[in-house]
């Protein structure tokens, strides 16, 4: 069994058999911030270089003790913020690769988005039980997304719905038909006043374009248990 835990935006905790990931650490509730630290952080996984990304990286890498995972040329930026040098794994990695750390593989694939440093990307992590999650980061939708859905066979898609800034309701509805995901959480909306505010045209769009997928709408905070 693997925990999702969302602490709102694109902030995501993940755990399974005592390992735990945080994932893009920017909190609009500084509650979420103490929540998310709560029991430590193994991983720290930054999609790209913004500040509703990265968020407090540096402070939760040097408190915790994290291993830090990002792409090349944003590594070099997250160490002029704090994380600390000898946190970053293999110096950074890039699309299409892959690292394993502590029993969880994650590979990097693209995203169609921009950074002040390196580039988008976005991660599907293979859990220790073997629960796929793929977080999407901040993208479009794009037709590779099927692809990627052939080689790793995702069980959870944690996608954006926000628009604006990412792919909206009807974008990330096709997403998922894409990705031929069994769940999605959706994510990065309400944040903003630009943002869309709700996951009601998405959850409708989804019931009816891509039925075989399970919307798993979650409140900031709330804990959500996966099996494979």
């Amino acid at each position: 069994m693997s925990n999702i835990t969302w602490y709102g935006h694109a902030a995501f905790g993940l755990e399974c058999s005592g390992v735990r990931i945080l994932i893009d650490p920017f909190f609009a509730d500084p509650q979420m911030a103490a929540l998310a630290e709560k029991g430590g952080v193994d991983l720290i996984l930054i999609t790209h270089d913004h500040g509703d990304h990265t968020g407090d990286v540096a402070g939760i890498a040097q408190r915790t003790k994290a291993g830090v995972g990002a792409i090349v040329g944003t590594t070099e930026h997250l160490q002029e913020m704090g994380v600390p040098a000898e946190q970053i794994l293999y110096g950074g990695f890039n699309m299409g690769g892959t690292m394993e750390y502590r029993g969880v593989k994650v590979t990097m694939t693209q995203a169609y988005h921009t950074s002040m440093t390196g580039s988008p990307a976005g991660y599907i992590i293979t859990m220790p039980d073997g629960l796929v999650v793929y977080h999407a980061g901040d993208t479009c939708i794009f037709s590779g997304m099927a692809l990627w859905g052939k080689l790793y066979p995702i069980d959870v898609a944690l996608l954006p719905v926000g628009g604006h800034y990412t792919m909206d309701a009807r974008q990330a509805a096709m997403a998922c038909g894409l990705l031929k995901c069994s769940h999605v959480v959706p994510m990065h909306y309400g944040t903003f006043p630009i943002l869309a505010q709700n996951t009601d045209e998405f959850e409708q769009l989804l019931g009816s374009q891509v039925p075989s997928c399970r919307c798993v709408p979650m409140k900031i905070g709330d804990t959500v248990e996966f099996s494979k």
